[in-house]
């Protein structure tokens, strides 16, 4: 589990292709791993990472083609910096939200302009994750834990502040840029337990139908 506080800017040293998948070597720059063990998590870009090495200045990492299908690392170059977070721990403060590091979709940078000294930026998410991303509700976007503004169809808005701007990858989007998305656990979990209450018994095992206002009404969470 992570808390999309992002802790480090890391640079991609190696990419090596292992029998269909792949090994990375991410060099982790300022992130202390005087604490990290061979198989700890640490996230890249919110995809979270077992370290399988680790030679002193970073780790190595393997990439299942699961891992492939549903990211963009395929696309991924030597010396290109990515986001870095190593795994919570029962003791850190949840500076963010609850963060897997399992990537629910690949979302794409529509719009990035100045306002004030913040950058806001509009993202483009998969249609079949509309759902789950409402207004002041967060998200995480290559492992950031970020707000959301507001909310258009498929779109959503960020207003970014500088010290977020300074201390991530953010600052190098521009349109057209594919960011690796992951919706708040708490959505994916309310909708499959309210859809499961509203079936039938000998029904609890087919798809709900996804979650709806009169199904949030229905059980106490709103009015319709």
């Amino acid at each position: 589990m992570f808390t999309g506080i992002i802790e480090a800017i890391g640079t991609v040293a190696a990419i090596e292709e292992q029998q269909g998948d792949l090994q990375l070597y991410i060099r982790t720059a300022d992130l202390d791993l005087g604490d990290v063990k061979l198989g700890d998590s640490i996230a890249v870009n919110g995809v979270c990472l077992t370290a399988i090495d680790l030679p002193g200045d970073g780790f190595w990492a393997d990439v299942s083609r699961e891992t492939l299908i549903h990211t963009r690392f395929p696309s991924l170059s030597v010396g290109e910096r990515v986001n870095l977070e190593k795994a919570l721990m029962p003791t850190s403060r949840l500076g963010g939200h609850i963060v897997t590091g399992h990537v629910d979709g690949l979302g794409e940078v529509v719009d990035r302009r100045d306002d004030a000294r913040s950058v806001r930026f509009t993202i483009k998410a998969p249609a079949a994750l509309g759902r789950y991303i409402a207004g002041k509700g967060s998200i995480t976007v290559d492992g950031t834990s970020l707000t959301v503004n507001a909310v258009q169809g498929d779109q959503f808005e960020l207003n970014i502040v500088p010290h977020t701007v300074q201390e991530t990858i953010i600052d190098h989007y521009e349109a057209g840029q594919q960011v690796h998305l992951e919706v708040d656990i708490i959505a994916r979990y309310l909708e499959r337990m309210i859809g499961h209450r509203a079936m039938p018994e000998e029904e609890h095992n087919t798809d709900s139908g996804g979650l709806t206002l009169d199904k949030l009404a229905e059980f106490g969470f709103t009015r319709r």
